[in-house]
């Protein structure tokens, strides 16, 4: 029996080591290691061989790996320095992993058979490596939307094959490096189509030398950085370009006169920048369809005649332009015109929308003009006229609006893929499946009728049978279509599997990789892919068991041989992931960022004032890590949040939290004592906050007492703070997780907003932010989640399901249900809410009740512009709260047990008792 099993695990060891064999063993170690320093990689890593069993995202042509593909499922740690000893890897994509941290290794060069370096929507930062313009394969390099800074290198010219150059939406910064005597620039670049190198931080002139007549350059997009000077007439010489984006810079003098002879241009924007002289002359572009030439200083003119020459034309926008005149008719019966938005000029004259006005016609715009008539016949589309003369006469009634466009436009198209539920939702109901939901943005595009459906028959016609031989797709549906605050159109799309109800890894990561490495050819120009995560099914017991049970023994054996030759190579990699993700090294000795009343402190001054960390100091635990409470050497009582490994909450967001709550000092906001970044640790200081958090006031487990009254007291705290940190704040903050977890109670119970690890400041001027998508479900914006784009209203939200939690007690997901739905529910049916209150309260006086729920309703409304800003929240609270007082001050006048409810009395946790017993209704206005 014995010697029977010794042969049965002879056997096997001998067909594992034929499997072994089928992967290069330099290649076997490198993927080994990339294993363990990366976190949620396939569950099938480490089983077997990568090439023979073939690992997930792994693609190898005999024993060599030559392509890693891993898009889109939440992988995290550093870029692994043992990747750059797969010598024969041709593609590595690893984008839309917003895990992934740190700076690429400055050795990435040794990857000399590289031909696609895909690295969309992670977070990696630090200098682009120099030794990255020895890859001298390389065709298409995507880095864009990351953290990177620094310069470009000037050396990049020496990727002669480069035919994609996407640099866009980082914090490069420097000038255009172009060539100089010892060293190419990126003029020397003659075989690439795309230079996407907008929303950076890149400065100086345009160089005239990077352009010339021997460039295949399709695509020139340098929007929103901070050039200056003119622009280059040698931009005029490559006759290819398609896509002309020098928008949202310092530009100034004449635009050059040869720009009109790039025939093939179709979408050109000029806006916003400081160009002067002559609007240019666009006659001979026949092929333009959008020109977007606002806020600038030309001269003054009327609106030019090359307009009405242009047959495919279907978006003009000159805003702040100094046109003036009047407009002439045939503007309006162009065949393809959708959009003509020519605001805060000095047109004047009549308007006239002509009988044969165009039927694409869907928006003008002609808002703070000197128009002193207005014609519209039959024509009934969208007009925008204020601040005209015309619009004081009487004949103007109906035909001037005094509400103002949207932020941003946004459409959600009539077509029903899918219940709402399926998208918004935190719980996906049982009778969807589970879609991949991304948004493809759009740098140009050509057309602005959104809500024309055919403009979106290319999700079925094209992407759809270009993914269906590798991946198995029931259907691609549009979810919505909206133009952003960049000018970019965000398509947010769905994919749907079939039969099952879920993608597997390997199909998330091929359609990634189909559109971030562009293998699908858009229909409008350039783009790029960031999805919304996935979360993907577990293992079944049952499987797990069986592949435990068949292979385990021989792992265990296995890892146990190789834990000797491995520990000095973990030792090091440890080692080098602490460095690279380290966000301090810009925080150098001596040069610490202002943080107003913020110390630093050493691991060795926390572990005291903790009792080395006791399980006496101990006082709470979450995602993070543990909570201790502390005695500083001043006698300052602390809460001290130390972070364990592994924890939600990365080094950049603990670097965030810093800085930004260091300077935000308001009553209910809570207040940053200092941090301590030491010895591996990290950990933030704060006030000590004695009652914790109002979910666990609410759960009861703090034995804080909360009645009707301290409740929407603390809600008023709570919003007070939020108003703030909205409004009054500098820079203004929009806090991205605003939940009871994250709302602390005094001792006297006065609301403190806390947790600022992924809060972003916000201009007042744009008041939203495109991102990827954080927060925590259940109180996550589904408009925010849909869009990526956040804005101070998702806040708004946010609180509304804290507002609920307050009147229920629940749980904002609690068995299978979400709160918000369940409400809505009930005020439908009943019309009120009172079989959901908490117990907890069913013996007080619920005072306002009613009108607290529809405040909550309100600030959940689906999208951020039905929704009331925090400082009219906090209005309505107070006089929530004011009725509410008046009630009790009709009554205390009425009993002899006399209170005051506005103000703690003695021990904070004490109940001011029921009065039920006298009311007839449980809620009471």
């Amino acid at each position: 029996m014995n010697s029977g099993i010794l042969v049965y695990l002879l056997l096997l060891c001998s067909c594992y080591c034929v499997v072994i064999a089928k992967t290069d063993s330099g290649d076997l170690d490198a993927l080994r290691s990339v294993k363990n320093q990366w976190q949620n990689t396939p569950p099938n890593w480490g089983k077997g061989d990568p090439c023979g069993r073939k690992w997930e995202g792994i693609y190898c042509n005999d024993s060599r790996v030559i392509s890693i593909k891993l898009s889109g499922i939440n992988l995290a740690g550093p870029f692994p320095e043992d990747i750059l000893s797969l010598s024969e890897l041709r593609t590595l994509d690893l984008s839309n992993n917003r895990g992934l941290t740190g700076p690429l290794p400055s050795n990435i060069g040794n990857l000399q058979n590289l031909v696609h370096l895909v690295l969309v929507g992670c977070n990696f930062s630090g200098p682009i490596p120099e030794s990255i313009v020895t890859l001298q394969k390389l065709t298409h390099l995507f880095l864009n939307m990351n953290h990177f800074s620094g310069n470009i290198p000037r050396s990049i010219g020496n990727l002669t094959n480069l035919v994609w150059l996407d640099l866009s939406e980082n914090q490069l910064g420097g000038t255009l490096p172009v060539s100089n005597m010892t060293t190419s620039g990126l003029d020397k670049l003659l075989k690439a189509k795309h230079f996407h190198l907008g929303r950076n931080k890149l400065s100086g002139e345009i160089p005239s030398e990077l352009f010339s007549s021997g460039m295949s350059l399709i695509h020139v997009i340098l929007n929103e950085n901070q050039l200056n000077g003119s622009i280059p007439e040698t931009l005029g010489l490559v006759q290819n370009l398609t896509v002309i984006r020098l928008d949202r810079n310092s530009l100034s003098g004449s635009v050059p006169q040869n720009l009109s002879m790039l025939t093939n241009v179709s979408e050109l924007y000029l806006a916003n920048n400081n160009l002067s002289g002559s609007i240019p002359d666009l006659t001979r572009m026949t092929l333009l369809t959008f020109v977007d030439l606002s806020n600038n200083n030309f001269d003054a003119t009327s609106v030019p005649q090359w307009v009405e020459e242009l047959p495919n034309l279907t978006t003009l926008v000159m805003a702040n332009t100094s046109l003036e005149g009047n407009i002439s008719t045939t503007l309006f019966s162009l065949p393809q015109i959708q959009t003509v938005v020519l605001n805060n000029n000095q047109l004047n004259g009549t308007v006239e929308i002509p009988a044969n006005v165009s039927m694409n016609l869907r928006l003008l715009d002609l808002r703070n003009n000197s128009i002193d008539g207005f014609s519209s016949g039959i024509y009934n589309k969208s007009i925008l006229l204020d601040e005209n003369p015309f619009c004081l006469r009487p004949e103007a009634e109906g035909n001037c609006t005094t509400v103002q466009p949207s932020k941003y436009l946004n459409f959600i198209p009539l077509l029903k893929c899918a219940p709402p539920t399926c998208f918004s939702d935190p719980i996906i109901p049982s009778d969807c499946k589970r879609p991949y939901l991304g948004n493809l943005v759009f740098k140009s595009f050509n057309f602005s009728d959104l809500a024309n459906m055919r403009y979106y028959d290319f999700l079925n016609d094209t992407l759809q049978p270009l993914l269906s031989p590798q991946v198995s797709i029931d259907r691609v549906c549009l979810v919505s279509s909206m133009i952003d605050t960049n000018g970019y159109l965000v398509l947010n799309i769905s994919f749907f599997p079939p039969g099952k109800n879920y993608f597997n890894r390997t199909g998330i990561s091929l359609v990634g990789n189909a559109l971030n490495n562009h293998v699908f050819d858009s229909p409008y120009g350039p783009y790029y892919y960031i999805d919304k995560g996935y979360n993907f099914p577990g293992r079944t017991k049952n499987t797990a068991l069986i592949i435990g049970v068949t292979v385990g023994g021989f792992v265990l054996l296995v890892l146990t041989i190789a834990a000797g030759v491995y520990a000095y190579r973990q030792m090091k990699i440890a080692q080098r992931a602490a460095k690279l993700n380290n966000p301090f090294l810009s925080w150098k000795k001596g040069n610490i960022p202002q943080v107003k009343g913020a110390r630093w402190f050493s691991f060795e001054d926390v572990r005291q004032c903790t009792s080395d960390f006791s399980s006496e100091s101990e006082i709470g635990v979450g995602g993070y890590g543990k909570v201790y409470k502390g005695k500083l050497i001043t006698g300052e009582v602390v809460a001290i949040k130390r972070a364990q490994k592994g924890s939600m909450q990365g080094a950049l967001e603990f670097k965030t939290e810093i800085e930004l709550l260091s300077r935000v000092h308001h009553k209910n906001v809570v207040n940053l004592a200092g941090f301590c970044y030491d010895k591996g640790e990290q950990m933030l200081i704060y006030e000590y906050v004695p009652n914790g958090s109002l979910r666990a006031a609410l759960s009861g487990k703090s034995g804080v007492r909360l009645d009707w009254t301290r409740r929407l007291n603390i809600a008023l705290g709570a919003a007070r703070g939020l108003a703030y940190l909205h409004e009054l704040a500098d820079p203004p903050i929009i806090h991205r997780d605003i939940k009871s977890d994250n709302i602390l109670l005094t001792d006297h119970l006065n609301a403190k907003v806390a947790d600022f690890g992924l809060s972003i400041p916000f201009s007042d001027d744009k008041g939203q932010v495109a991102t990827q998508v954080k927060g925590t479900l259940g109180y996550l914006d589904p408009e925010y989640y849909m869009t990526q784009i956040l804005t101070e209203k998702s806040d708004v939200y946010s609180f509304g399901v804290v507002m609920l939690e307050l009147v229920t007690g629940k749980l904002p997901l609690e068995r299978h249900t979400y709160i918000v739905r369940v409400v809505r529910d009930s005020l439908k049916e009943t019309g009120n809410v009172y079989n959901l209150v908490d117990p907890a309260l069913r013996s007080d006086i619920l005072i306002e009740t009613d009108e607290f729920v529809n405040l909550a309703m309100k600030c959940l409304q689906d999208t951020g512009d039905e929704r009331p800003s925090m400082n009219e929240v906090v209005k309505e609270i107070e006089s929530i709260i004011e009725a509410s007082n008046m009630y009790y001050d009709v009554e205390s006048s009425t009993t002899s047990a006399s209170f005051d409810v506005t103000r703690d009395s003695g021990y904070p946790y004490n109940s001011y008792g029921s009065m039920d017993s006298r009311m007839s209704s449980p809620f009471i206005k």
